[in-house]
């Protein structure tokens, strides 16, 4: 088994990737050409315009970018990869910026893929590897759909972005806002993390706290952009097709990170469900590009108990999620009541023969505390809920013996410290 782990590729990124060609049903220029060649509504099937801003569908679905994957396969090998930048950019065919001008970066992306050993052994999944992105430039998966997010919305002349988030997210886009030079409104719920309003601020974003939970601040937003007379994009979760396309991009670092080979399982934490839609979105790329043969990973959704709608409508056998009261858990940034992209969440599991599984907040913190014990890196709370999560499903019988089990960290764990009680900790005297 080859797993490509560790080595200079992740610890050593350049600041910006290599001049590139991109390509385009657009006519060619001696500059560029983009594989970008439409938005499609999953829901409705309508095909949109790639080179204008575009929100939702008139449906109401979030849209999904398409590529000329035929043209793909026929000029471009998956072993180039490994002579690119150590960056998501290394994927810029199967990405939406055609000029490299507008790219926005800071080095985002390849983020290591460790084993866990010892945690693996103690639950009974010898082959558990953690996907750990608390290594991007602002401490979390966010980054990705930040950087590829932004570098769109400055390419389609987009000059000011405003959202609503849980905290990571606004973090990033306030922060690719600011390297783009775009404006940035960010409204997050006053209980998100501190560290996350103080990343917008210093970014200089306009920064509004909602006493409530992310839907209050999506309706704060929702009513500045319907204000604005088109001066103002929404750039919330799923509200524009971007975001996932940087997200998408750990899907394919796991494969090239596993030697072009698919794990058996993948196991996500699910709150707007853009990491999970992406990496699904990813898989299929990759199908569809001939670069995987195998069977593809069983996706599993994590969300806590105190905020399931996933695994409630999952487990009820519903394609759409009904809004959680009185939503609350520790993993802050799973707390979204009514995820818009709860139709492809549900479709993505269905497809993947996946499932959804709810953890409660003690067991959340348990299992942090024992694999930072155990393994030595400590991990976001929403990183945790997935180890229980596996420990769970393990012990069920739904992970099988020898199955080998990715975890997403989906942020460093630093920015949560409460997370750690050092209450018991004795002073010593002088």
């Amino acid at each position: 088994m080859r797993v490509w782990l560790t080595g200079p590729h992740w610890q050593t990124p350049p600041w910006f990737p290599a001049p590139r060609r991109v390509a385009s049903r657009r006519a060619e220029t001696a500059r560029s050409i983009v594989y970008l060649t439409h938005l499609e509504c999953p829901g409705c099937g309508r095909e949109h315009d790639a080179d204008v801003p575009q929100n939702l569908c008139d449906c109401g679905s979030p849209l999904l970018a398409r590529y000329d994957l035929a043209t793909v396969a026929g000029v471009l090998q998956p072993e180039r990869f490994g002579l690119r930048p150590a960056t998501l950019w290394r994927y810029r065919e199967l990405l939406p910026v055609a000029d490299p001008a507008h790219v926005t970066t800071l080095g985002e992306g390849w983020t290591p893929m460790l084993r866990a050993p010892t945690y693996g052994a103690w639950i009974g999944v010898d082959e558990l590897l953690v996907k750990d992105e608390g290594l991007t430039p602002t401490g979390s998966f966010k980054a990705r759909g930040a950087a590829v997010g932004v570098s769109r919305a400055r390419e389609l002349g987009i000059r000011r972005i405003a959202m609503p988030t849980n905290g990571n997210a606004g973090a990033a886009w306030a922060t690719y806002a600011a390297r783009a030079g775009l404006g940035a409104i960010i409204a997050m719920p006053v209980d998100a993390p501190s560290i996350c309003r103080r990343e917008c601020v210093a970014a200089g974003a306009d920064l509004r706290l909602v006493d409530g939970l992310i839907g209050d601040a999506g309706r704060q937003i929702a009513a500045l952009v319907g204000a604005s007379a088109g001066t103002i994009f929404d750039a919330g979760t799923l509200r524009e097709p971007y975001r996932l396309e940087g997200k998408k991009t750990m899907g394919y670092e796991i494969v090239e990170q596993l030697g072009w080979q698919v794990p058996d399982v993948i196991i996500y934490p699910t709150g707007g469900g853009v990491g999970l839609i992406g990496i699904h979105k990813a898989l299929g790329e990759l199908r569809e590009l001939g670069w995987v043969e195998d069977s593809l990973p069983r996706l599993v959704a994590v969300q806590s108990t105190g905020c399931a709608p996933i695994v409630r409508a999952f487990a009820a056998g519903e394609d759409r999620a009904d809004p959680w009261p009185d939503a609350h858990t520790v993993a802050f940034g799973i707390t979204v009541p009514a995820p818009l992209g709860d139709q492809l969440i549900l479709a993505a599991l269905r497809a993947s023969a996946g499932t959804a599984i709810a953890v409660d907040d003690a067991e959340i913190l348990a299992d942090l505390r024992d694999f930072a014990a155990r393994e030595g890196l400590l991990l976001c709370p929403e990183g945790a809920a997935c180890l229980t999560a596996a420990r769970k499903l393990r012990a069920g019988g739904w992970i099988r013996s020898g199955e080998r089990v990715v975890v997403l960290n989906t942020g460093a764990g630093v920015k949560y410290p409460d997370t750690v009680d050092v209450s018991d900790v004795p002073v010593l005297p002088r």
